[in-house]
C-alpha cells in the first residue's frame, strides 16, 4: 500500500517472531537487510533494547553528496512485536520520517512482517525541497523484506 506519505509492505516468512526480532533489533545486521543500497554499516551500535535510544548509521547516497551518518532514535519498541525508528543526519534532531517494523505470529511458526516507510511528519520546507520523497521505493522495501527473510536462515 501507498499513500502521499507513507509506504507499507508486508510478506509471511516462516520464522518465529522471536527470530526475526532478533535479526532487526541487531544494528550490525542492518545493512545486510537494506534493499535501499543506502545502509553501509552500523557505528559500533548497541543492540535496540528500548525506546529512546539512539544508533547510529554509516550511509551512501547522492541525496546526500554520497558518504553520511544517521542518528535513529528509537521511538517504538515491543519485543517481538514492533521496532520503529526515526531517523536524522548525525548529530540533528529527526526531522519527521520513521521506519516501522510490525510482526504478527501467524500459524506453523510463520510471522506476518510489516515494514512502513511513513514521512508524513516531515513538514521543514529545505529538508521537503532537498529530499524527494519518497526516497526509497515500494519495490525496496519488498526487497527488504526477502533480505529479512534471508536473513533469519543464517541466524
Amino acid at each position: 500500500m501507498s499513500d502521499n506519505t507513507a509506504i507499507t509492505v508486508s510478506r509471511t516468512i516462516n520464522a518465529s517472531t522471536k527470530d526475526l526480532f532478533n535479526v532487526l533489533s541487531n544494528p550490525e545486521r542492518h545493512a545486510e537487510l537494506d534493499g535501499s543500497g543506502f545502509v553501509i554499516s552500523d557505528e559500533k551500535s548497541d543492540r535496540i533494547t528500548a525506546s529512546g535510544q539512539v544508533f547510529r548509521m554509516n550511509m551512501t547516497g547522492d541525496h546526500m553528496g554520497g558518504e553520511y551518518q544517521t542518528d535513529n532514535t528509537v521511538v517504538g519498541y515491543d519485543p517481538n512485536h514492533l521496532l520503529a525508528w526515526q531517523t536524522a543526519p548525525a548529530g540533528t534532531e529527526p526531522p519527521g520520517w520513521q521506519w516501522v517494523w510490525e510482526l504478527k505470529a501467524l500459524d506453523a511458526g510463520d510471522t506476518e512482517v510489516t515494514l512502513t516507510y511513513d514521512w508524513s511528519k516531515v513538514t521543514d520546507r529545505e529538508i521537503l525541497q532537498k529530499v524527494t520523497f519518497p526516497l526509497v521505493q515500494q519495490s525496496q522495501l519488498e526487497d527488504s523484506l526477502g533480505k529479512l527473510a534471508a536473513a533469519v536462515v543464517k541466524n
